[in-house]
């Protein structure tokens, strides 16, 4: 239930929205996400640690949206991006979940230290993430982005 109300109340304020859904937008996140990945890959091999670690939650965080763009959902949170993954694919979102934790953890505070193999993993964790998506949205038929768009939206009001 509360999860329902935070989906509403973020419907109520626009920052979650019913849109056409669009392969265009779709492709422009996916690039991102492959873009967040490629940049993570290049700040490890230096040793920037921290910044690794944010870019690798992003570029899982971007193949996200760009699911939710090919069924015509719009979302400003990410939170809220995450919570849909569940709910309306039924994917497991443990992995997004713990990635968004760490690149809070590492972004804000700075009493926390990052090793370099739990960085490697975060850079195999995002990987899989996104082949795992990337595949998913690439076997929705209309049919299944019809049917999960009306999942989403029935969600929200």
């Amino acid at each position: 239930m509360k999860k329902a109300n935070f989906l509403n109340k973020l419907y109520r304020e626009e920052k979650i929205k019913v849109v056409e859904p669009s392969e265009d937008i779709m492709k422009a996140y996916l690039q991102r996400s492959e873009e967040s990945l490629s940049s993570a890959k290049a700040l490890f091999k230096i040793g920037n640690f921290k910044d690794t670690v944010a870019l690798a939650y992003y570029s899982m965080y971007h193949s996200l949206i760009a699911l939710l763009f090919r069924i015509g959902i719009k979302c400003e949170n990410h939170a809220a991006a995450i919570i849909l993954l569940k709910t309306v694919f039924d994917i497991d979102n443990t992995t997004i979940l713990k990635a968004k934790a760490e690149r809070v953890d590492k972004q804000y505070y700075v009493d926390f230290e990052v090793t370099k193999d739990e960085v490697s993993d975060s850079i195999v964790s995002a990987e899989e993430f996104i082949i795992d998506l990337t595949d998913f949205i690439e076997k929705l038929d209309e049919e299944k982005v019809r049917s999960y768009g009306q999942k989403a939206a029935m969600l929200l009001v």
